[in-house]
């Protein structure tokens, strides 16, 4: 959710019943201390911040985290062991994203709180697994003994569902929230979303780090350097840096990286984050409800 998830988005989320999440990733220290400070004021509700623990000024974003208290951190590409003792030692709840259950042990011997189990449908960066939600949820579930939250391919109340039968206690959505009326991602790139059809998103560059995007003029050049057998010097140069900010943030729907998950050919419509949580919330409780009555009556 780097260039989609800042202040305005995750205090509306936090707002609105959910838990709000700033995607620290794109922001440098400056940029990120006021977010957090901006969110403070917005929302008097808990919020989290997502912590690359690759970013290269890391100790600065946790010099914030802990100054400004934020509650909660989702820490992610990264090793877990660096930093959790520390947050946690400020009463900071640390939930860490999960692409297989090795890492997730290894995450609940480090101490979190929590993890994430991401399957590969997710937009943006990914493991290198390709495990789907489906596979990954019941198998991470089935070997911790911490809280377990699913992600990937999660885009309304039906699919919140079907990730808590398989073991999750609660879900991530990244996807359904970058087309949100307070998503700071590109309008240009929200309406690209919106035309969003099955089998338009894809993962690639596992070379340097797996990331799953739209398909575009960007992605067909990936493409075709692979059928070139490129070396994964050539493919980091051409990628270069800002591809995502350019395409997410800035509208290059062209030469940009569009990351975005699969569960985007479901999204018709963009809505506000109170809308989309409403929506979420009123569908799950049905289907349910729905699921119990017919339960209740079948033999």
């Amino acid at each position: 959710m780097i260039w989609c998830s800042g202040w305005k988005l995750a205090s509306a989320v936090s707002n609105s019943g959910g838990l709000g999440i700033i995607g620290s990733g794109s922001m440098y220290p400056d940029v990120f201390r006021k977010h957090v400070l901006n969110c403070k004021k917005a929302t008097n509700t808990p919020f989290a911040v997502n912590l690359p623990l690759l970013y290269p000024n890391i100790e600065d974003h946790i010099k914030t985290i802990i100054e400004l208290k934020v509650p909660i951190v989702f820490t992610s590409a990264g090793n877990p062991q660096t930093w959790t003792k520390k947050l946690k030692s400020h009463n900071i709840k640390v939930v860490h994203v999960v692409s297989s259950v090795k890492f997730a042990l290894k995450a609940e011997s480090c101490g979190v709180d929590a993890v994430v189990a991401e399957g590969f449908e997710a937009g943006g960066h990914n493991g290198r697994e390709e495990t789907t939600t489906l596979c990954l949820v019941p198998d991470v579930y089935n070997a911790i003994n911490i809280p377990l939250i699913a992600a990937g391919g999660i885009i309304d109340g039906k699919s919140m569902l079907s990730a808590m039968v398989l073991g999750a206690d609660g879900v991530q959505m990244g996807t359904r929230f970058v087309a949100c009326k307070e998503s700071s991602a590109h309008e240009s790139f929200k309406k690209l979303v919106l035309k969003a059809k099955e089998g338009d998103t894809q993962l690639t560059l596992k070379e340097l780090t797996p990331v799953r995007m739209l398909n575009n003029k960007f992605f067909q050049e990936i493409l075709q350097l692979y059928k070139e057998n490129a070396s994964k010097e050539i493919l980091l140069k051409k990628l270069g840096k800002g591809r995502a900010k350019s395409g997410m943030f800035e509208g290059d729907l062209i030469n940009g990286e569009l990351e975005i998950g699969q569960a985007s050919s479901q999204i018709i419509e963009v809505n506000s984050a109170a809308q989309i949580i409403r929506q979420v919330m009123e569908e799950f409780n049905e289907v349910k409800k729905q699921i119990s009555i017919e339960n209740k009556f079948s033999f």
